[in-house]
């Protein structure tokens, strides 16, 4: 639809206010000030009817600055200015947040330290992993303390990692993944374990001396041995020692930093009752029905994200079958298939979401902007039984990761946060 087409069903005033007041209902907050200009808004169309799409720059890195807490690389994640958005406005303190598809854990972490209990899941176990220790932060003296307990040689398993990891190096992370595998295994693997393992494994490999690794692409994404092969070969380069407990130490200290105490008190309340779960989004039976109040989430892109091939050395380190976990992983690759995926989550969104609550769904446009996929994504939440409020599409511009594929804004890939808000009755 045209950007300045009129609304069919209704007036477009009528149709933006309601959309605006459905936003933050009874939050007491402002919604839009200044209002948005006339060219900001568009249309989409349903068998069910026409709703409002807002297109503006709700939020920017520089808008707010987040906890350093979130600098824990996944692929395809969405900044935490977006759950704070929606969580602000449609939760209070004490409210259940959930996340389906949680990867990094934005969504569950910036409730959290907005005071919000929060339940998490994915079907990678490893997205726990990541998660769940920054709930329970620790102090850098007791970290200190227990890499000093660790060993610095571990058991070889016939993978070869040379490509990746000096000699010295590379024994250092098996000393570090034998202490955590040996300790789970004998029931002692401790809060202070967990966070040295997700420190570890996301300092593995990188672009910089702050990773474990020679240069490679950044953190999020794991090349192949092979590939790696040919870029040591075309930048003439050897893996070199890195001290592996004093990265984690230091990276430690850069994502404790600036946490205020208001922040360390609720991280400690959500963790007490934080709910996880390693499964389908469709079949979540640890959930209560209706009891939460806000889902903010992004599901898995069809065919745009290889989310196992980009974690199989992260898997590795935390001992987790990567193969395994990439069969359990859907990625329909037709956006039929893709549409019948998520009607099933949608249902089950609609049976654990309490009357008056809200599903925040950010998705993108794919396939060189051609497929929308919010359009997709609001008749599948109408059908489940959910009122749908509009769309927000929040335009940004690409990070450096993106760049680095030599991709540009309007051009590739997923180029906004398009998110569909919708309010279970």
């Amino acid at each position: 639809m045209g950007r300045r087409k009129r609304m069919a069903t209704l007036s477009a005033e009528a149709v933006r206010r309601t959309f605006l007041a459905g936003f933050i209902p009874g939050s007491g907050l402002p919604s839009f000030d200044p209002p948005p200009p006339e060219e900001a808004w568009d249309t989409v169309e349903t068998d069910q009817g026409t709703y409002p799409r807002l297109a503006l720059a709700f939020w920017t890195s520089k808008q707010r600055q987040a906890a350093n807490l979130h600098e824990i690389s996944y692929r395809a994640c969405y900044k935490p200015q977006l759950p704070r958005h929606f969580i602000e406005r449609l939760t209070r303190p004490g409210d259940r947040v959930y996340d389906p598809f949680s990867g990094r854990g934005t969504t569950i972490l910036e409730a959290a330290l907005l005071g919000r209990r929060v339940a998490a899941n994915d079907v990678n176990p490893l997205s726990r992993m990541l998660a769940e220790p920054r709930l329970q932060p620790p102090d850098l003296a007791a970290v200190a303390k227990r890499l000093q307990e660790i060993p610095r040689t571990g058991q070889a398993d016939g993978l070869d990692l040379a490509m990746f990891f000096h000699p010295n190096t590379e024994a250092e992370i098996r000393g570090l993944r034998d202490w955590c595998l040996d300790r789970a295994v004998a029931g002692k693997l401790d809060a202070l374990d967990t966070w040295i393992r997700m420190v570890a494994t996301n300092r593995l490999t990188g672009h910089s001396p702050g990773f474990f690794s020679v240069y490679t692409l950044p953190p999020n994404q794991a090349l192949t041995a092979e590939k790696q092969l040919q870029i040591n070969a075309q930048r003439q380069q050897n893996p070199t020692y890195r001290d592996t407990h004093a990265l984690i130490l230091k990276k430690t200290k850069q994502l404790l930093s600036g946490l205020e105490p208001t922040q360390w008190r609720h991280l400690a309340q959500a963790s007490r009752d934080a709910v996880f779960f390693s499964g389908d989004a469709r079949r979540t039976p640890g959930l209560a029905d209706a009891s939460v109040a806000l889902t903010v989430t992004s599901p898995p892109f069809l065919d745009v994200v290889d989310y196992t091939g980009d974690n199989w050395l992260r898997c590795w380190f935390a001992g987790l079958d990567a193969a395994a976990i990439g069969r359990g992983i859907s990625t329909p690759r037709t956006v039929t298939a893709w549409s019948e995926t998520m009607a099933e989550v949608f249902a089950e969104l609609h049976r654990v979401t309490r009357p008056g609550g809200f599903v925040a769904f950010e998705v993108g446009e794919v396939r060189r902007g051609k497929l929308k996929l919010d359009e997709v994504v609001l008749p599948l939440g109408l059908a489940a039984g959910f009122r749908a409020h509009g769309v927000l599409v929040n335009t940004q511009t690409f990070t450096k990761t993106a760049h680095i594929w030599g991709v540009g804004n309007n051009d590739k890939g997923t180029n906004s946060n398009r998110i569909v808000l919708f309010e279970k009755a």
